[in-house]
């Protein structure tokens, strides 16, 4: 029964096949040129997503590898502190008188300099 019904398709299929119009043929596209918008895409990607955010992750590398004892920082959970000890993964925080955390090193996000630049400019503010 099944190869009854599989020779019955079958002759459907080269019925209909037959009876289908040919296609003209396409004259054939040269080289390079069907892919010249996808190469401009992936530069323009190129140039504005992935360049900014390798020199970006540069910096990061390179601040990280920077990091010394007695700097202010701020974690990536907003985490003010002084660094205390450095180690090849771990930084030890003093973010209050007597009181440490120890967090990854790439837990860092940046310097705490710039807080400490607007806190001073607050205070300003607030004593005119």
């Amino acid at each position: 029964m099944k190869w009854l019904s599989l020779s019955f398709l079958l002759s459907l299929n080269h019925l209909f096949a037959d009876a289908a119009p040919a296609a003209a043929p396409t004259a054939p596209q040269g080289g390079v040129t069907p892919f010249i918008p996808m190469i401009l895409i992936f530069g323009v990607f190129y140039f504005l997503v992935l360049r900014p955010q390798q020199r970006k992750q540069k910096e990061q590398s390179k601040f990280l590898s920077e990091l010394k004892r007695g700097d202010m920082i701020v974690t990536n959970s907003g985490i003010v502190g002084t660094i205390r000890t450095v180690s090849e993964k771990f930084v030890t925080l003093e973010v209050d008188d007597g009181v440490c955390l120890k967090v990854l090193r790439s837990a860092v996000l940046e310097s705490a300099t710039s807080l400490k630049e607007e806190k001073v400019a607050s205070t300003r503010e607030a004593t005119t």
